[in-house]
């Protein structure tokens, strides 16, 4: 019978931790949105679900969050719209220096949201725009399209080309190919790039904060909460929402990208 190596209880209890260090302060949110009380304390004081219900009744919560969802839909589909031809090219053919393109597409992902606001709030004053939904979807559609092209780049590469050569070589035009071969093999990575580029305009706070104007976003409406004690519950509630949310909408793209990926056959294998 074998041993397990020692080394491997290492590294499961470093996982252990690291996913605790994560993940266990952030329970708390949803913890402290059931408690009675308008003091995050222990012990909790007893159970509750009116904090939940005051935040329904609220208009301004829900004015935030119509706000939200518009952005959130109109930045996912610009930004899935703009990657898909993006991941086809930087898959598809043999461009010079792809390395250094796909670093480019990359770099808002590293530039901090707070400088990247900043500049797109001074480029918008000096092109006399005014700020609304629309330029906060304009900053979101920046940092989003990184997401879309780097999760349809690797549903891209999951199928085979030939299958796309074979169609052309049918007679099929460049064009009826992506719509009846390339479009129908890449649509879980669509649905997946729409719901993971949703979820990060839906939860970005900076540059909306910085683009917004009159403006608000749910995470500004929490922002502003937060200098109100007595609003305090009603934000966990809302907080508690929001988490549940994003990871549904997380695990749902991830389960939607890989749908079709075990068992493929390869044409010409």
């Amino acid at each position: 019978m074998r041993r397990r190596p020692r080394r491997g209880y290492g590294l499961l209890a470093y996982a252990v931790c690291y996913l605790a260090f994560l993940y266990l302060p952030v329970l708390f949110l949803p913890l402290f949105s059931f408690n009675n009380s308008m003091f995050i304390a222990f012990p909790l004081s007893a159970f509750t679900t009116h904090w939940y219900a005051q935040m329904w009744a609220d208009r301004d919560v829900q004015h935030a969050l119509a706000n939200s969802l518009k952005v959130g839909a109109a930045a996912a589909l610009t930004a899935t719209l703009l990657g898909l031809p993006a991941a086809k090219a930087l898959t598809r053919y043999k461009l010079a220096g792809k390395g250094a393109w796909i670093g480019f597409v990359n770099l808002p992902l590293f530039i901090p949201e707070i400088v990247l606001g900043i500049s797109l709030l001074i480029v918008l004053n000096t092109a006399q725009i005014p700020l609304s939904l629309a330029t906060v979807v304009v900053g979101h559609v920046i940092v989003c399209v990184p997401f879309a092209i780097t999760v349809l780049m690797s549903r891209m590469e999951g199928f085979d080309p030939s299958l796309e050569e074979a169609s052309l070589d049918l007679g099929e035009t460049g064009w009826m190919t992506f719509l009846r071969v390339t479009l129908p093999l890449t649509w879980p990575g669509i649905v997946s790039a729409l719901l993971l580029t949703f979820m990060v305009s839906f939860d970005d706070f900076l540059i909306a904060y910085f683009l917004a104007g009159t403006q608000v976003t749910l995470p500004i409406y929490i922002w502003a909460q937060l200098r109100f004690p007595y609003k305090l519950p009603t934000v966990l509630a809302l907080g508690a929402l929001i988490l549940l949310v994003s990871c549904v909408l997380v695990v749902t793209a991830e389960w939607v990208r890989s749908l079709g990926q075990k068992g493929r056959v390869v044409v010409g294998a």
